[in-house]
C-alpha cells in the first residue's frame, strides 16, 4: 500500500517536528548538492530552526553567491539583464585564470634559470631553496630506483651462476660417458679383428682348454 497524502501544516508536537525538520534537511542538502554537481550550478542553500541553528551549504563561497545575487537584483532600474551580468561574472573569473597562468608561466621560467633579472636577492633565495628542496627528492627517488635495479640485478646473477654450475655439471657426466664409450669400442673392434683373421686357436676363443695326445697319455697312465 502507497504512503497516505500528508497534509502540509505545522507540527504541533515538538519531537515530532524536530524529527521531521531533521529528515527533510538532510533532503533537502542532499539535493542541493545533487543540483550542483549534476547541473554545475552555483547554489548557495541557508537554513535557520526553529531555536535559531544555522546550516548551510554551497559549491562556492557563501558570500560569493550572496554578493552575485545582490549584484542581479541590486537595482531594478539595471537594464543590464541576467545574461550581461552573468557575462562580467565570468569575465571576472577568466581575468582572475589567466592571472593565474601568467603567474605559473613566470614561475615555470624562474625554475628553468629564465627571466631572474626582476627577482630580488630574497626571491632568489626563496627559488634557490625550491631548487634544492627539488633536487634532494629527485636524487632520493633516483637511489631508491638504482638500490632497487641493483637488488634485481644480483639475484639475477646468482640464478645465473647456478645455472651455469649445473650446466657445467652436466657437461662432465657427457664427457666421462662419451670417453668411456670411446675407450671400450676399440677393444672390442680389436678382439673382433683378430678373431676374423684366426690369430687366435679357435678352442681358445671360445674358452676351451687345448691338451696334446701325449699329455693325454701321462694323463691316462698316471
Amino acid at each position: 500500500m502507497g504512503r497516505g497524502k500528508i497534509e502540509i501544516k505545522r507540527i504541533e508536537n515538538t519531537t515530532n517536528r524536530q524529527v521531521t525538520f531533521c529528515k527533510r534537511r538532510n533532503g533537502l542538502l542532499k539535493k542541493a548538492y545533487e543540483l550542483s554537481v549534476l547541473c554545475d550550478a552555483e547554489v548557495a542553500l541557508i537554513v535557520f530552526s526553529s531555536r535559531g541553528r544555522l546550516y548551510e551549504y554551497s559549491n562556492n563561497s557563501i558570500r560569493s553567491t550572496i554578493e552575485r545575487y545582490k549584484k542581479a537584483n541590486s537595482d531594478s532600474s539595471n537594464t543590464s539583464t541576467v545574461t550581461e551580468i552573468n557575462a562580467q561574472y565570468y569575465q571576472q573569473e577568466s581575468a582572475k585564470l589567466r592571472q593565474q597562468i601568467q603567474m605559473l608561466q613566470n614561475s615555470n621560467r624562474h625554475l628553468m634559470g629564465d627571466s631572474l633579472s626582476s627577482l630580488s636577492v630574497k626571491e632568489l633565495k626563496q627559488l634557490e631553496n625550491r631548487l634544492e628542496r627539488g633536487i634532494t627528492r629527485i636524487r632520493s627517488k633516483k637511489h631508491e630506483m638504482l638500490l632497487t635495479e641493483i637488488e634485481y640485478l644480483q639475484k639475477k646473477e646468482i640464478e645465473l651462476e647456478n645455472e651455469s654450475v649445473f650446466l657445467r655439471t652436466k657437461i662432465a657426466e657427457v664427457d666421462r660417458i662419451q670417453q668411456g664409450n670411446m675407450v671400450a669400442g676399440p677393444q672390442v673392434n680389436v678382439m673382433e679383428a683378430l678373431a676374423s683373421r684366426n690369430f687366435f686357436p679357435s678352442n681358445m676363443v671360445e674358452g676351451g682348454t687345448a691338451y696334446s695326445h701325449s699329455d693325454k697319455k701321462v694323463l691316462h697312465l698316471g
